[in-house]
């Protein structure tokens, strides 16, 4: 029998240097024992710390991309990044109701970049017009903390039809990281992690990609936020240096 491994369907952009966006995604897959099948959103300008310019793919080039995919392979999660343009950001959700008819519960996590850790805006479009589309097919969203609050806070994004939202607190103060998820019952759970040294290049698609990979796996979402929070924690504490800046997370780890 030849081995098979659940896959991953990302959408995200492409980022030079190799530390966030398709690059972080496929190794973050792959360190959970998943296969990411990577469909691209945009091209962009960068290093590890700053983007100096976007280049979104045509939404037809998108759509094939992703659909040469669907047409071949079983989709046992979705993950996106960057759309790279409210066009894109519709293609997307259009495809995951695509997948959605033969598999309802296929589930999608969405980590909203609207900028680098710099500050640089990562869309064409408005950021977070660019979004709409895709928060009422979002299974888990995961976002920052300043995006969160750019995005309207957790119970604004529960009432655009998020079914979760983890909330990390990566950007702010104190020796402990906290971490809360919301979910459109009325429930709440929290992480807290010892605050590491240093600025990281690609946490955000770290954890999101390493829950939807864990998600693809067959886990729960409870299971999957744990292992994925754990695997992220791992990753950013043995982080290392390219060049001046922010740190790249060290994702080959099981």
């Amino acid at each position: 029998m030849v081995p098979t491994l659940p896959t991953v369907l990302v959408f995200a952009g492409v980022d030079p240097s190799g530390g966030a966006g398709i690059a972080a995604d496929i190794v973050a897959i792959a360190a959970q024992g998943a296969h990411a099948l990577p469909v691209v959103t945009a091209l962009t300008v960068q290093d590890n710390d700053r983007v100096f310019g976007v280049q979104p793919v045509a939404p037809e080039l998108l759509r094939r991309q992703a659909q040469a995919l669907i047409d071949k392979m079983a989709i046992h999660a979705v993950k996106i990044g960057i759309p790279g343009s409210a066009a894109n950001a519709a293609v997307i959700a259009q495809l995951v109701g695509q997948l959605r008819q033969t598999r309802p519960d296929l589930p999608v996590v969405l980590d909203p970049v609207l900028a680098s850790g710099h500050g640089d805006v990562l869309s064409r479009d408005d950021a977070l017009l660019a979004l709409a589309p895709l928060l009422p097919v979002t299974s888990v969203i995961v976002p920052n903390g300043p995006e969160a609050q750019a995005l309207g806070g957790a119970s604004r994004l529960l009432a655009q039809g998020c079914r979760h939202v983890l909330v990390t607190g990566g950007h702010g103060a104190g020796e402990m990281v906290v971490n809360r998820c919301f979910d459109s019952v009325g429930g709440e759970r929290e992480w807290r992690w010892p605050r590491l040294p240093g600025a990281f290049h690609g946490s955000g698609c770290t954890l999101a990609s390493a829950i939807a990979a864990r998600l693809a796996l067959g886990h729960t979402l409870a299971e999957a936020l744990d292992l994925a929070q754990s695997y992220c924690h791992a990753a950013l504490s043995d982080a290392y240096a390219i060049a001046p800046g922010q740190l790249m997370p060290q994702r080959f780890i099981q």
